[in-house]
């Protein structure tokens, strides 16, 4: 016996699709010369032949699907009915018919998990300088590469296909060469060269984050030992310290740019960089805006760091430095205030502390523009914050912060006619800017 039940889950369409399909074999069976026979010999079943027979059965289960189709097309109108009005009935020996749930793909889960072989692609890459290589429009196929690199052509070849999938390289004829990404970003010399960063994530963050549990139990960095260092760079190794300033640099020359983009700095004259680090930012808003005058203000060693990157670009006569800490005084004499990728490195106290003291030191009508990879209000994401926020554990005692916690420490310290303005940019999201009445 043939047994169909409709699927409560099935919509009207599918239902009506298979009213539909059993009309037309139906249609079909009742135009061939089998069904005739079949109709003449309802009666005597024991004069059939065996194809004949199943036939007979076929034509009875498309009848039934037709008919079943139907009434439940019928009981499924009514039960919509009866569901407005009245609760479910309830029947002891009758089990419900659960539809099996679609399991969700877990396509997702295997790129976060193998997230690291992208990264790792990449990094072993610059390592062994392969872009660089390929500088100015360069190319190599895989026995090239192996003979230059002395690689076995093995890794070398998987390593130029990881490259290409990666969008890194691109093919043609046999030969690799850089793609437009890889030749802006990922060549030594190049203006907003991003090598300092993929390095410094390499050899110090990727292996911090391999001790993530480690910081979420203890609440303590893991790139760095509070209990034996006062900070990040009391006693680190000076490889290290470098690569760290590069990264830095490269990832805010280009969110520096983004930054004075989205941000109108013409109605300002002269900038304090608070925590300024290498004078990237310092360096691209100059370039922008032709008026404007600058102050790195940083540590003296990382000051120091600073003043030989200005004379690189050129801009010692618009560009100074000053050496301080900015939890004990900030320089007068500038009429906005820059802090960028420096409140996620500290609590909400010292947070607080450091925007009152902004706000003594701006003139009336000064402001304070807070660039950094935004939290939102609702703390769902984006990704790149909430991560970089992880990134904050393993490394300083701060985390990334939403547009509204820093609206409320604007607010308390005296600012007003705050807003948030966005972008897209490597390491910040948005500004949030606070103007001195």
């Amino acid at each position: 016996m043939l047994l169909w039940r409709p699927n409560p889950q099935q919509g009207a369409a599918t239902r009506q699709n298979l009213l539909a399909e059993s009309e037309t074999w139906l249609a079909i069976f009742e135009n061939i010369n089998t069904y005739q026979r079949v109709e003449r010999r309802s009666d005597a079943n024991e004069n059939w032949t065996g194809r004949e027979h199943t036939n007979w059965h076929f034509y009875q289960a498309l009848i039934f699907l037709r008919s079943a189709v139907a009434r439940s097309e019928k009981e499924m109108n009514m039960a919509s009915q009866l569901s407005r009005t009245a609760p479910p009935a309830r029947h002891a020996n009758v089990q419900p018919i659960h539809a099996t749930p679609e399991l969700p793909s877990a396509v997702p889960l295997m790129a976060l998990s193998t997230g690291f072989w992208a990264f790792k692609t990449l990094a072993a890459a610059h390592e062994l300088d392969l872009f660089s290589r390929l500088a100015g429009g360069a190319s190599v196929t895989v026995a090239e590469l192996a003979e230059t690199l002395h690689l076995h052509p093995r890794p070398a070849d998987m390593l130029l296909t990881g490259c290409a999938a990666l969008g890194l390289l691109e093919k043609t004829d046999g030969r690799y060469r850089n793609t437009p990404l890889s030749e802006a970003y990922l060549v030594r010399g190049k203006p907003y060269y991003f090598g300092g960063f993929v390095q410094m994530a390499d050899k110090r963050l990727y292996a911090g984050w391999g001790k993530l549990a480690e910081a979420l139990r203890t609440n303590r960095p893991t790139t760095w030992d509070p209990a034996a260092q006062s900070s990040m760079f009391d006693g680190e190794d000076p490889t290290m310290l470098a690569l760290f300033w590069e990264a830095m640099h490269s990832l805010s020359t280009m969110t520096a740019r983004k930054l004075g983009e989205a941000v109108d700095f013409r109605r300002f004259h002269r900038l304090l960089d608070i925590g300024g680090g290498s004078g990237a930012y310092d360096i691209e808003l100059c370039k922008q805006y032709g008026a404007l005058r600058a102050t790195v203000f940083d540590l003296p060693h990382v000051a120091a760091i600073a003043a030989g990157k200005i004379a690189e670009a050129g801009l010692t006569n618009r560009i100074e430095t000053a050496g301080g800490n900015f939890f004990e005084q900030l320089p007068g004499g500038h009429d906005v205030h820059l802090l960028s990728m420096i409140l996620h490195d500290w609590d909400e106290p010292k947070n607080r502390t450091l925007l009152r003291r902004s706000f003594e030191a701006l003139p009336s009508g000064g402001a304070v523009v807070i660039s950094e990879l935004l939290v939102n209000d609702e703390k769902t994401g984006p990704a790149p914050a909430a991560l970089m926020s992880l990134n904050m554990l393993i490394e300083t005692e701060g985390r990334n912060y939403t547009p509204a916690e820093y609206s409320a420490w604007l607010e308390e310290a005296g600012f007003r006619h705050i807003e948030t303005v966005w972008f897209d940019a490597p390491a910040a999201n948005g500004a949030v800017i606070g103007r001195k009445p």
